[in-house]
């Protein structure tokens, strides 16, 4: 343990060096080239910042490739950022406005996925540097002309110098993890019908590499446009099988045989589901009917009668198998083929034949309003860079546009963070502008001296700025302006001066916007989403077992009370925990202290990643459950196997809102009484003939329990204190 951290420390350096060179030879050149060798100061400003915007102060992931293909994609949008901000410089208050809405516009972006976000900074700055006096539309040619000389010889960088190797793709992921399920499917055929453990961990670990966290930013399927969202759909999918096969209980002794009547080839054919949708993913498959023969051999398992419950159970439990494959199959299909693929069931693909202009509507118009962490970060930045612009054009102070980038690298989504930062930062620049001044006065006008200096002094300040922290980079920074600027117009000591009261004066704009505008970032933010999802969650439950006890033609989920609107907490839900984790508190540097005086904290030490897991198993559930494959829909339960799903139904539904209640005691998901305590209650026996549905709700019930009892306060203690149950296993 004690080498680990020299290591990781060492491979931090070895990567932000790397980008560091880039960054240096890309930007030097660009500047002298243009300040030197063709005598055009502006051009040579906005190469140089150029490069630093996109590369130096942004994040953009992936290997070099991808980050090249990514700036050869924001070029048009360069051109345009730098348009619009030397017209509006005009007058301070269309600047003001111009920023309110562009600086809204491009920090809403990030909803867009990880490169969207990573852009957003440098775009920003590509904005704000044309935004300022003097207001000179006829130097607008030679703005773009450095801006986009600065970036072409970014791109080349990043693909001659010192490239990274791409990740691993998202698709090999699944395709590797649609391997092992067919592996594991394989094995189950035959006895002892369950997986040796290094299978099981092999499964485990496959699937745990599909999770969002565990992939790198580039990698991530976080569009909006059907491909993407069919490939995080066929990881979601994938791991639910693993997990699906992993628990499937073993056939009853003596009743089951391979490829016999009650189990007609029903893993052999998910087998080869998983295989096909692997050569499909990977690029090799030539097409075959393997779906077409899960989804018979499914049909054969519904019809197999069998009055042993052990039996039935199994049953059932093979269905969620074979429908976890089926969803696989089916969303690696779109993944690959796009709208051309195939959809026999549009619930839970609802996507799938839908254009790219009206999924980006979807995901943007769902995440206009208070309740999306994106929407918090945009209103709060682009408020703050307005208030900067206005008291930067009012007071007219030197270098204005350091104001709005100090705002702009300071602030952070928590007042807390936002302070530290701030304070850090100061320091950095104080030492820093020390140095700028001292160097200033000592060197005079030698620009020569200065142009000698600025590639060493770049290279350690972007190598050593994102590894030890804000208040190295602020310092650093700071002596990279004074000598950028001094080698473009005569300066004395005094622009050190002038660097240091705009840093304090953006940061004092940023803190103040961080304090005013949602404090405590996804705090607060996250406890009121998963609440709100428990709570809906809740009503499908409801929802879902009266339906299956009535019987009949079933509601088709995307038609099912609420279900849309669990899948918008969901991702509401998600969001915020994506930005929580981001931030100190959910990074584990502390333990949550909010909430009222008095007030439990989240149920097992802040498992918000299980919570979010059940609601989606209460929607992939629900899904199931209420998607008949039969036209005429499916008879009624009668009598006690009625009584109880419903029963077990209102227990579940029961729970979430005690979770719910307990995870946000004091928000505005408190709407309607709080349930009593939820007694331990088993499921009678289910008499021969019961219907699978029977056994297939009461597994998913079984499954959501489980969920549940991970995130209460008494998980370990089953049918212990106020709301204490059993899970809902059948007889």
């Amino acid at each position: 343990m004690a080498g680990a951290f020299p290591r990781q420390l060492s491979a931090a350096y070895r990567t932000a060096g790397r980008r560091a060179l880039r960054v240096t030879i890309a930007a030097a050149a660009g500047f002298y080239v243009l300040l030197y060798g063709f005598g055009r100061p502006v051009g040579a400003t906005y190469a140089l910042f150029g490069v630093i915007a996109m590369a130096g102060l942004s994040h953009l992931p992936g290997s070099g490739r991808q980050r090249a293909e990514l700036l050869l994609g924001v070029v048009p949008v360069c051109w345009g950022l730098i348009v619009l901000g030397t017209y509006l410089s005009v007058r301070t208050w269309s600047a003001v406005a111009g920023m309110l809405v562009v600086g809204f516009a491009l920090a809403f972006m990030a909803v867009g996925g990880p490169r969207f976000a990573g852009a957003a900074t440098g775009l920003h700055l590509m904005y704000i540097l044309p935004s300022f006096p003097p207001y000179d539309p006829g130097s607008l040619g030679e703005r773009l002309v450095g801006a986009t000389f600065g970036i072409a010889l970014l791109v080349v960088a990043e693909l001659t110098l010192l490239p990274e190797p791409a990740a691993l793709p998202y698709r090999e992921r699944a395709a590797r993890a649609a391997c092992c399920a067919a592996r594991c499917a394989e094995r189950l055929r035959s006895a002892p019908y369950v997986l040796p453990e290094a299978l099981r961990s092999t499964a485990g670990a496959l699937g745990t590499e599909l999770r969002s966290s565990r992939v790198p930013e580039a990698e991530r399927p976080a569009g909006a446009g059907v491909r993407q969202r069919a490939l995080a759909h066929t990881g979601l999918a994938v791991r639910t099988l693993l997990g699906r096969l992993a628990a499937l209980p073993p056939p009853v002794a003596g009743t089951a045989r391979a490829g016999g009547a009650r189990e007609p080839g029903v893993l052999e054919a998910v087998a080869e589901v998983a295989r096909e949708a692997a050569a499909g993913l990977r690029g090799t498959a030539a097409g075959g009917g393997a779906e077409v023969r899960l989804r018979r051999v499914r049909r054969a398992l519904t019809a197999a009668e069998d009055g042993l419950p052990a039996a039935q159970r199994r049953i059932a439990a093979l269905l969620e198998v074979t429908d976890a494959a089926l969803a696989m199959s089916t969303a690696a299909g779109l993944a690959v083929r796009g709208r051309t693929g195939a959809v026999p069931v549009p619930g839970a693909f609802w996507y799938a034949r839908m254009r790219a202009p009206r999924l980006w509507w979807r995901r943007l118009s769902g995440h206009v309003g208070g309740r999306s962490v994106f929407f918090q970060n945009a209103v709060r930045i682009s408020l703050a860079l307005a208030a900067a612009r206005l008291i930067a054009g009012v007071d007219t102070l030197p270098h204005g546009f350091w104001v709005l980038l100090a705002t702009l690298t300071l602030t952070r989504t928590t007042v807390r963070e936002t302070r530290t930062t701030v304070r850090r930062a100061l320091v950095g620049t104080v030492v820093g502008a020390l140095v700028a001044a001292v160097v200033l006065a000592l060197v005079g006008g030698d620009t020569g001296v200065y142009a000698v200096a600025l590639p060493p002094l770049m290279l350690v300040a972007f190598t050593l700025g994102p590894v030890r922290g804000v208040g190295w980079a602020q310092a650093l920074f700071t002596v990279v302006v004074a000598l950028v600027f001094a080698q473009l117009a005569p300066a004395t000591w005094r622009l050190a001066e002038f660097r240091l009261l705009d840093v304090l004066a953006g940061s004092a704009i940023g803190a103040v916007f961080g304090l005013l505008a949602w404090p405590r970032g996804a705090h607060d933010e996250l406890r009121r989403s998963v609440a709100l999802m428990l709570r809906i969650a809740a009503e499908i439950v409801v929802a879902t077992t009266a339906q299956i006890a009535a019987g009949g033609r079933r509601v088709p989920v995307l038609s099912a009370p609420g279900s849309r609107s669990l899948r918008h907490a969901l991702v509401m839900a998600e969001s915020a925990y994506a930005q929580y984790q981001s931030e100190p508190e959910g990074r584990g540097g502390s333990e949550e202290r909010g909430g009222p005086a008095g007030v439990a904290s989240w149920p097992g030490g802040q498992d918000w990643q299980a919570a979010l897991i059940a609601g989606h198993h209460t929607l992939w559930g629900a899904g199931r459950l209420l998607v008949s494959p039969e036209p005429a829909g499916v008879p009624a339960l009668e009598g006690r196997p009625a009584e109880s799903v419903v029963r077990a139904g209102d227990r579940v539904a029961a729970r979430m809102l005690l979770v719910s209640a307990r995870v946000d005691p004091t928000g505005d998901t408190a709407q309607t009484p709080l349930p009593g305590p939820v007694p331990a209650a088993p499921l009678p026996e289910a008499p021969p003939g019961t219907p699978h549905a029977y056994y297939a709700t009461v597994s998913w019930l079984a499954s959501l329990t489980a969920d549940l009892l991970r995130l209460s306060a008494e998980a370990g203690h089953a049918g212990g204190g106020a709301g204490g149950t059993e899970a809902p296993v059948p007889p």
